[in-house]
């Protein structure tokens, strides 16, 4: 099977209530910097974000994951502001699985962004990808987060197991999954 990318320019972004996803753009350098100036934020995410060159980076990583087909990141804007990142990674391969990853603005946090952004980006993924064989996206986070725990709960990410300590993680995770509701139940099984 083809590896199937969506053509940025004709596919419909994730839809959230009260939330508008859109890819990332070099004007979002600003209010990055701005959302990374949080502790917790720095302590969940493997790439701060302090300054302009560091924005630069971040946002060349966005586009060329976006570019080669690996990495669909997209700015959750709520009023206008950036409140939160969510991002499907996948293999270079496509296949019949990939990962979901997010994180949320301070001010934003208990407000249900996460999980509004991680279920539209779920929905528009399997939808975009469904010709790729996609059935299976993952959420993975570090065992000690129990609001990732929360957010995977309310966006119908079931756990599934505990994944041993590895670099950079210093401590076990968790491994929550979605199926696409179509998937037959033998496809894209352990």
């Amino acid at each position: 099977m083809s590896h199937h990318r969506p053509d940025p320019a004709s596919t419909a972004f994730p839809r959230a209530d009260g939330l508008l996803l859109r890819p990332f753009e070099d004007a979002d350098a600003p209010a990055l910097i701005e959302a990374y100036r949080d502790e917790t934020l720095r302590r969940r995410t493997r790439n701060a974000v302090h300054d302009a060159e560091q924005a630069a980076r971040w946002l060349a990583v966005q586009h060329e994951g976006r570019a080669s087909g690996t990495r669909y990141a997209f700015a959750v804007l709520e009023a206008g502001g950036l409140v939160g990142n969510v991002v499907l990674k996948r293999g270079a391969a496509g296949g019949d699985r990939a990962e979901v990853g997010y994180w949320t603005a301070a001010a934003a946090r208990g407000r249900g962004v996460a999980p509004r952004a991680v279920e539209a980006l779920t929905v528009w993924a399997f939808e975009a990808f469904a010709g790729d064989g996609l059935v299976r996206i993952d959420l993975l986070h570090e065992g000690d987060n129990d609001a990732s725990c929360r957010v995977a709960e309310k966006s119908g990410y079931a756990f599934t197991e505990i994944v041993p300590a590895f670099p950079p993680y210093p401590m076990d995770g968790h491994r929550h999954s979605r199926k696409r509701l179509d998937a037959s139940e033998g496809h894209g099984s352990e």
